[in-house]
């Protein structure tokens, strides 16, 4: 993420992007359909981003994740971006039943603002090991009609430390590809940065969130 971008958004940015999420998906779980996106919130969020919203419940312990959907590429404007991903992270997520309203008092919003997806360019798979960052890069395996993506903060939260090794193949399980498909000159391996925000608490105050690079 260069400085250009991290300068782009602010903590309060964030605020207005969750608090937008949050009361898109409480109103959508109210009345079937998504709310209007307020004037303030199309005119400042129209530049194209790809984006990610995670429900996570609280309080955070194990492995909190409630749901997590969004667009890799930067196709739509963010605040559109918002407005369709929060609803999908809440009842669309195949892995998880559809969050309810009373549960949404118990769930912190997180967003992920992403960079575009670059395609990592190796001779051998063994650079992928210097290459990538964990704390810094997402990563995205690709190969045919297989696209597995996971977020900069998945290798490090939660009590996991994974290894590059490790981020690479369980990204190519993500994609459906065996754990070791990285290794295969087929197989592409895209890395992306995020800019992050998160909810303390359910409601609660909005921060920016920063992970722990490991060089």
């Amino acid at each position: 993420m260069s400085e250009k971008e991290e300068e782009k958004f602010t903590v309060e940015d964030g605020k207005m992007l969750i608090r937008f999420a949050r009361e898109n998906i409480e109103y959508f779980l109210k009345n079937n359909v998504r709310m209007p996106v307020p004037p303030e919130i199309k005119e400042k969020f129209n530049e194209k981003y790809g984006a990610f919203v995670t429900l996570n419940k609280y309080p955070i312990k194990g492995n909190p994740l409630r749901g997590c959907i969004g667009y890799i590429e930067p196709i739509y404007p963010l605040y559109d971006v918002v407005h369709k991903v929060s609803i999908s992270a809440a009842i669309e997520d195949p892995r998880f039943p559809s969050v309810t309203l009373e549960e949404m008092n118990n769930i912190v919003i997180e967003l992920s603002i992403l960079t575009p997806p670059k395609l990592i360019k190796i001779t051998d798979p063994k650079e992928y090991l210097n290459k990538i960052v964990i704390g810094r890069d997402g990563l995205i395996a690709e190969k045919g009609m297989r696209r597995g993506l996971l977020l900069p903060q998945v290798p490090v939260e939660h009590d996991r430390n994974w290894s590059v090794e490790q981020f690479l193949n369980y990204t190519c399980q993500k994609a459906w590809l065996p754990m070791d498909a990285w290794k295969d000159p087929s197989t592409k391996i895209y890395s992306f940065q995020a800019i992050l925000f998160e909810e303390v608490t359910p409601r609660g105050e909005v921060v920016r969130k920063y992970l722990n690079k490991r060089e």
